[in-house]
């Protein structure tokens, strides 16, 4: 880092900052004293305000930084561009405005980096409003609870950990787990089920290959039109990293607040905080009693709290939250996973071995929960999922217990085969969300014990003949059912319905 002292400063600098010290200009206009590593000291500056934007005045054309650290006679900016042009001597202005990136309707379907510059080839973006990267959070009082489901079309999360509409929910998993994949179908799953979610994916220090494939698949899927995708990879400058979760938040709460429902998957806040520490550092900003991790818990608090359900004042709009956290090893007690444990309102935790063993989506039964949802599900899942992660828990405690003995009752017999089909019928492809009428059809079938008869292996064909009949012979009683207000109990319509054609397809199963 070009680190040059003031009292080493050219005469022509000296000077310059002679002039600031005794003229009225002192107050909002400086001069840049040293420069490295995307961060430009500038002396001088007095009216600065945290995050408000600055011009550096550089041979090449100006240059944008925002100011983050704020000192008596120096400000810490964090510049937004490339820093090989910015050099000491070089005049700085204030902008008069807090760093802000374009918001509206004229974003969807667009790929753009946290300053909404788009990144996909296409025209540039025009938009009527502008939105606060910083913002303070909705109070108490503008907020609702949480009671209208988000489906994110996976048996094993609509089923166990429902996800509600204004909801945090934390995707938490070793690398490579499906931590993305779950993100991305219920993306999938709002542009099929018609749901009118406006998604925002925000890819933090991605490669910029993934991020390519994923935005063709989404446009395969047709879900691109209605989601904007907020891009930055590994070789851009930290600021960017650090910017992108707090602009695609600004991009959200545009929908949230003109009574829309938005959903924003942050991929992943493990990255935004090393990006974070790096300015820190090189800002040498001396760290509080707790350092790092108390830094960093204010850093995402204060971006997931303005994820919320706004009350029929505001709109009712809602902004859903996915955030991502990668561990290493397993390891949910670090310091990261625990602080977005204790903002968020519930986590799905992938488990490796799960992974491997070919159970996949491989969610933990254990250790996932969903602190609102059950308040969001809807009626028809609600009533056929009851028992269901009890039921899968007991499941796994049993097999890993009878695999060191033989002689099992009947009663535990019966409860492992139960739970090897339950096991079964939760594995889901990717790219293939389920509806509400499928979802539970199946669970229905399973927990009823009429696939009882049906081997382990073919328990996913007799799902799929299951759903295929009712699609085709009773399309008109599923739409019913799809509107998620109905119970499917034992002695309902539905259930028998269910019930008749479940016994018809498993017998063709049977061994």
């Amino acid at each position: 880092m070009a680190d040059v002292s003031v009292t080493e400063l050219s005469k022509g600098l000296r000077e310059a900052i002679a002039q600031l010290d005794t003229g009225d200009k002192y107050e909002s206009t400086g001069v840049v004293t040293r420069v490295g590593d995307g961060v430009a000291w500038v002396h001088g500056l007095r009216d600065a305000g945290y995050a408000e934007v600055l011009e550096i005045q550089t041979k090449a054309g100006p240059v944008e930084a925002f100011a983050l650290n704020l000192m008596e006679d120096e400000i810490g900016a964090v510049l937004l561009g490339e820093d090989s042009q910015v050099v000491a001597g070089d005049a700085v202005k204030l902008k008069g405005v807090v760093l802000d990136v374009p918001v509206g309707e004229e974003l969807l379907g667009r790929v753009v980096d946290p300053l909404g510059r788009p990144l996909d080839g296409g025209a540039p973006i025009v938009t009527k409003q502008r939105g606060l990267v910083e913002r303070s959070a909705v109070g108490v009082m503008g907020r609702k609870s949480v009671h209208e489901p988000l489906m994110t079309g996976i048996v094993s999360i609509d089923a166990m950990f429902p996800i509600g509409r204004g909801q945090r929910e934390l995707i938490i998993g070793d690398r490579q787990t499906g931590k993305t994949a779950i993100a991305v179908d219920t993306m999938i799953n709002q542009a099929r089920q018609k749901t009118g979610v406006v998604n925002v994916y925000v890819a933090i220090g991605q490669k910029l290959s993934k991020i390519a494939r994923l935005v063709e698949r989404l446009k395969q899927e047709g879900v691109m039109d209605q989601t904007i995708v907020v891009a930055t990879s590994p070789s851009d400058p930290a600021s960017l990293l650090y910017l992108a979760p707090y602009a695609g938040t600004a991009m959200s709460e545009y929908f949230r607040d003109n009574g829309k429902h938005a959903l924003i998957i942050y991929d992943d806040l493990t990255k935004h905080a090393v990006a974070y520490r790096q300015m820190s550092l090189l800002l040498r900003r001396p760290p509080g009693r707790e350092a790092f991790p108390g830094d960093v818990f204010y850093l995402h608090s204060r971006l997931l709290e303005r994820s919320a359900k706004l009350s029929d004042d505001l709109g009712a709009g809602s902004l859903t939250a996915l955030p991502i956290i990668e561990t290493q090893a397993g390891d949910i007690s670090a310091y990261i996973p625990t602080n977005v444990i204790s903002i968020t309102d519930g986590q799905i935790f992938m488990e490796t071995d799960l992974f491997y063993q070919g159970i996949r989506p491989a969610i933990s039964a254990g250790l996932s929960v969903s602190r609102v949802g059950g308040a969001a599900q809807t009626k028809t899942v609600k009533s056929v999922s009851g028992s269901l992660k009890l039921g899968l828990s007991q499941f796994r405690e049993l097999a890993s217990f009878a695999q060191f003995g033989s002689d099992l009752d009947e009663a535990t017999k019966k409860q492992i085969e139960r739970g090897q089909r339950l096991t079964e019928l939760l594995k889901q492809p990717q790219y293939s969300p389920l509806s509400i009428w499928e979802q539970s059809a199946s669970i229905f079938a399973v927990n009823e014990g009429l696939f009882d008869a049906v081997p382990t292996a073919k328990i996913k064909e007799a799902q799929s003949a299951l759903l295929a009949r009712l699609a085709k012979d009773y399309r008109k009683e599923m739409d019913e059912l799809n509107k998620g207000s109905q119970k499917v109990e034992k002695d309902s319509d539905s259930a028998k319905l269910i019930h008749k054609v479940a016994e018809a397809v498993a017998k063709g199963f049977e061994e």
